[in-house]
């Protein structure tokens, strides 16, 4: 399969960032994902003993779809979170000073008021853990055929970013990245990824990544079309190494899990 493009997330539930290609390290996460969650109200994180959190917790699509329509902007050299609005940047401010994240905190406060369960407060992601909605979600890969082939369900075009992926992929058959369960993938530069388990979807997806709109009903779409609701699967990064778009992934070794029971027409 080849690399059409690699995202990251910077922070959960904000805009993707597209990359030219990215450096995983061994049993880490994709690079610069994720980094960063919006607490609605407290949450109870700890960071000094970061434990996953149900992201109900956090400002998320599922839930405030109005976060679509800001475009961001992690810079890494200067730690600063760039924030545009209706085609005009509104907010730069720094994640690493408590003076910046509460510019950040008081931007959310302003621009949803009547969404927050309490103060938002920015939340960073310590050494060794990211605000990924699964526990083992370390990388994403989204499937660019299967997405089609959805498409081609719903009768109405389909932005392959409402999956949120880290790697997007052709040259697979539809629904083919389910039967990579189990096996690993490997880059030329020696990376190794492991396919751990399908990811099912929620209602974020229902959200229009550009327009900010709920338009679709994608799980209910998936459910329908598929018998299941997931689009995707998660890795986990065996062997460290380099990922460039335009790179193909090769299936090595692994156990496949059986076809059936699917629900592939």
């Amino acid at each position: 399969m080849r690399i059409a493009s690699l995202y990251r997330y910077p922070v959960k539930g904000l805009s993707p960032e597209r990359l030219p290609s990215a450096v995983l390290e061994t049993d880490g996460y994709f690079p610069g994902d994720r980094l960063f969650a919006i607490e609605n109200g407290p949450s109870g994180f700890d960071a000094a003993e970061p434990q996953h959190q149900p992201k109900i917790k956090f400002l998320m699509l599922m839930r405030h779809e109005m976060l679509a329509r800001l475009r961001t902007r992690f810079d890494d050299a200067s730690g600063d979170l760039v924030i545009a609005y209706e085609g005009g940047e509104v907010l730069r401010a720094s994640t690493a000073t408590a003076e910046g994240r509460g510019l950040i905190a008081a931007f959310f406060e302003g621009f949803m008021p009547d969404e927050l369960r309490g103060k938002p407060r920015l939340l960073s992601a310590p050494d060794g853990f990211r605000f990924t909605d699964s526990r083992s979600g370390y990388v994403s890969i989204i499937n660019l055929a299967s997405v089609a082939d959805l498409e081609s369900r719903i009768g109405s075009a389909l932005d392959p970013l409402r999956f949120r992926g880290n790697i997007m992929v052709e040259g697979l058959a539809p629904w083919a990245e389910f039967d990579l369960v189990g096996r690993e993938l490997t880059a030329p530069s020696g990376l190794r990824l492991r396919v751990t388990k399908r990811i099912d979807r929620c209602a974020a997806t229902n959200v229009d990544p550009v327009t900010g709109i709920r338009d679709l009903q994608i799980p209910k779409a998936l459910m329908s079309a598929y018998g299941h609701i997931d689009c995707g699967v998660y890795c986990e990064i065996v062997a460290g190494g380099r990922l460039a778009e335009g790179e193909r992934l090769t299936v090595g070794a692994g156990e496949a899990p059986q076809r059936a029971g699917l629900g592939i027409a």
